[in-house]
């Protein structure tokens, strides 16, 4: 043991020590991200956005939607999307395009989540808004 610390310098000793605390940082940096991530989860509201070909036509509060409801959009001449709203969900119910994608999607309730009809240019989107929004 002793011909051990003849060996050693001080700047080893040092370098031993940083390694070891660097070495543990990983998780420390995981907790920091899990608890940054549960933070920005924590919405307060979630906004359900009707597009049609870009432009904002109808929002719809999911948080505060106490009874289902249907609404029908015309994108344009002969095409259609029927709409329903229910508590903390929406979804295309109904349209008139070829390949009925945005019935498929079926529900949608989680900000991100999106349904889209391409043929008809509408998208829905389904926004979390926190307690200090800012513009969306």
């Amino acid at each position: 043991m002793h011909s051990f610390r003849k060996m050693l310098k001080p700047w080893d000793i040092i370098l031993i020590i940083l390694i070891s605390i660097s070495s543990f940082s990983p998780v420390g940096i995981a907790a920091w991200k899990a608890s940054v991530k549960s933070d920005s989860n924590k919405m307060t509201e979630v906004i359900a956005v009707v597009k049609i070909d870009g432009k904002i036509v109808d929002e719809f509060n999911l948080t505060t939607t106490k009874k289902s409801f249907e609404k029908t959009y015309y994108p344009a001449k002969e095409k259609y999307n029927i709409i329903e709203v229910a508590p903390g969900k929406i979804r295309v119910k109904e349209d008139n395009s070829p390949d009925q994608v945005a019935v498929r999607t079926s529900w949608i309730s989680r900000p991100g989540d999106t349904s889209i009809c391409l043929p008809h240019k509408l998208i829905i989107e389904v926004l979390g808004v926190d307690e200090n929004p800012l513009i969306y």
